[in-house]
């Protein structure tokens, strides 16, 4: 199993600990820890989340036509590829036609990129895994670049969603080149989207991080609340916030943190769209051309496939 590193597990312990004293958790964070990993599993194998899946056995189906131009050899590289789940299928069927595919899944969890190499490795797909930190514009050009173009480029599972769309889909869209292709989901936005994000699996995944370090239930709650972002009409987001109900202590990467009864720790959120919306992230913020889009069967998610204009 290969794995090449941009970030090292002492790096993300030392980051860990510097955002837990600032009171802010991003995203990397909560598909870190052996808990988070397998709440995320459970979650994402759950029936709430098979329509997603499914739309992605779909894009599967029209893989062959989307890398049409690209010749036998198919270079995949998955931004935020987690255990590889949704990009299997679409490998599958490319290699079921004939095609000889490269996979390079990206992520900051070294457990789930060992799950996603090691799959692909059963799937007799050749593979390199990069650990890294997409939040930053320098490792996702770094991994870019880790097969030549034309290259079919992956983000699944809203994880677009998961950092300031605004920003990432330009520093995502500017890996991109005339030839590459991009397929990208997210989640389509509905009144009734909050009830879902705070059911038991999606809090248990949510208070994963903290249970790790020894915070329990009975130490605080997490508040879901769900937001407008005013910057773009059709733009929502779900947010989290764990209040702490007593004083607190912890140890993290040799350091002790201690939080008073009361205080917050902001944790990531996630964005939801409306349809015209997401379009128009790709197209006005990205600088992409929507080639297509498709609707999962339930109508809650949207996925496109995106060229470089």
């Amino acid at each position: 199993m290969n794995i090449e590193v941009l970030l090292t597990e002492a790096e993300i312990a030392h980051e860990f600990a510097e955002a837990l004293e600032a009171r802010d958790l991003p995203e990397k964070f909560f598909y870190w820890f052996p808990l988070s990993v397998r709440a995320w599993r459970e979650l994402s194998q759950s029936e709430e989340h098979q329509p997603l899946n499914r739309a992605w056995n779909v894009i599967g189906e029209k893989a062959q036509s989307i890398t049409r131009h690209f010749g036998k050899a198919v270079p995949v590289i998955s931004f935020g590829a987690g255990d590889g789940s949704k990009d299997r299928a679409l490998m599958q069927a490319l290699r079921s036609a004939g095609r000889q595919v490269k996979y390079f899944p990206v992520d900051a969890s070294q457990a789930l990129l060992e799950i996603a190499c090691a799959d692909a490795e059963d799937d007799e797909i050749e593979v390199l895994g990069i650990k890294a930190d997409i939040s930053s514009p320098m490792h996702l050009m770094l991994a870019s670049d880790a097969a030549e173009s034309p290259k079919l480029f992956l983000m699944a599972g809203n994880t677009l969603g998961g950092f300031d769309p605004l920003e990432q889909v330009r520093h995502v869209a500017d890996c991109l080149h005339a030839e590459d292709r991009l397929v990208i989901d997210g989640e389509l936005y509905r009144p009734e989207a909050l009830p879902a994000a705070a059911q038991t699996d999606a809090k248990k995944l949510a208070f994963a991080p903290l249970a790790s370090i020894g915070v329990t239930e009975e130490d605080g709650q997490i508040r879901f609340e769900q937001k407008r972002d005013e910057r773009h009409e059709g733009l929502y987001m779900i947010t989290k916030r764990f209040h702490a109900d007593r004083d607190l202590r912890v140890t993290v990467a040799a350091r002790e943190i201690q939080m008073a009864r009361g205080e917050r720790i902001f944790m990531n959120f996630h964005y939801l769209y409306t349809p015209e919306a997401f379009r128009w992230l790709l197209e006005k913020k990205g600088g992409l051309e929507v080639l297509e889009q498709t609707l999962s069967p339930d109508g809650r998610f949207i996925t496109a496939v995106c060229a470089k204009k």
